[in-house]
């Protein structure tokens, strides 16, 4: 139940932060759509873990997912040097503002819902899960804080070094994927 909610969340949340991205040309934004849609697969794999999925179905969702993840590292770190090699300025975006405050909140929720119920089943996997959420919440706090600067401070720049914040988990979660 818990799972199938934040599966849900990220799907809406990659239509959302698509057009907050686009308008808003924010480098943070994109790569936190894009996180969000990687972790439409990884909560996939849960799924299919605590449905007891053949290993080798498993092992190669994820390979797909670390191969993914260390593709989102690759785009926003050459995204982000770029907007600030070049001083593109984003623009302000009140829709990634809200998205990503609410997001930061239910992740948090979520997080803390599957840590509990992990912990009661004895479920390992929805334990990891319930870690995975937490830091996307964290991440989302990461990316709502670029936003916020920029649009009360002018400060254009955290919004790319937002996005080094997501290049560091995503190479963080392609390694983890992938070692696996």
């Amino acid at each position: 139940m818990l799972e199938t909610a934040t599966l849900g969340w990220n799907v809406a949340g990659v239509f959302v932060l698509a057009v907050a991205a686009i308008q808003a040309r924010s480098v943070a934004l994109a790569g936190f759509g894009l996180d969000s849609l990687l972790e439409i697969g990884a909560s996939t794999v849960v799924l299919w873990e605590l449905a007891d999925v053949a290993q080798v179905r498993r092992q190669r969702a994820m390979r797909l997912i670390g191969f993914a993840f260390m593709g989102l590292a690759a785009y926003l770190a050459v995204q982000s040097t770029v907007v600030l090699v070049l001083g593109l300025h984003p623009r302000h975006s009140p829709l990634g503002i809200m998205w990503t405050g609410v997001t930061a909140v239910v992740m948090f929720v979520l997080a803390a819902g599957k840590a509990k119920t992990g912990t009661a089943l004895g479920n390992p996997v929805l334990s990891a899960e319930a870690r995975i959420t937490m830091i996307d919440g964290i991440l989302a706090i990461a990316v709502l804080v670029g936003l916020m600067v920029n649009a009360t401070l002018g400060w254009w720049w955290a919004d790319p070094l937002a996005g080094y914040v997501l290049v560091g988990y995503a190479v963080r979660e392609a390694r983890e994927a992938l070692t696996r």
